[in-house]
């Protein structure tokens, strides 16, 4: 799942990248590789998430998809020039130590 949420994640940034040169006809939608590559990273990851969710625990497994917020914080300051101020980090630290207490209690079943 962890390796899921930094797909999608990663997609989302592509998204982004792709949008900024996105015209709504068919030639460049096509040759947008940043929109091509993150709808296939995004497909890959959605594949992914069956298979965990084959094999673990929604309860347990589905929170962790929160992680994307951690990803998108982190890709969009090294990649897209964002701002992260106190409020986002302290949120993420916040996202991480509720992800940690949920699988805690996950894993004890």
């Amino acid at each position: 799942m962890i390796f899921c949420t930094f797909l999608t994640s990663t997609a989302q940034i592509l998204y982004k990248l792709g949008a900024a040169t996105l015209q709504f006809n068919l030639l460049s939608i096509l040759s947008n590789y940043y929109l091509i590559t993150g709808i296939i990273l995004y497909a890959f990851g959605s594949l992914l998430v069956l298979f965990a969710f084959r094999h673990g625990e929604v309860t347990v497994l589905y929170p962790i998809v929160t992680l994307s917020y951690v990803w998108i914080n982190i890709g969009s300051f090294y990649i897209l020039n964002g701002v992260l101020n106190f409020y986002k980090w302290f949120g993420t630290g916040l996202i991480i130590g509720g992800i940690i207490l949920i699988n805690l209690k996950g894993a004890k079943k």
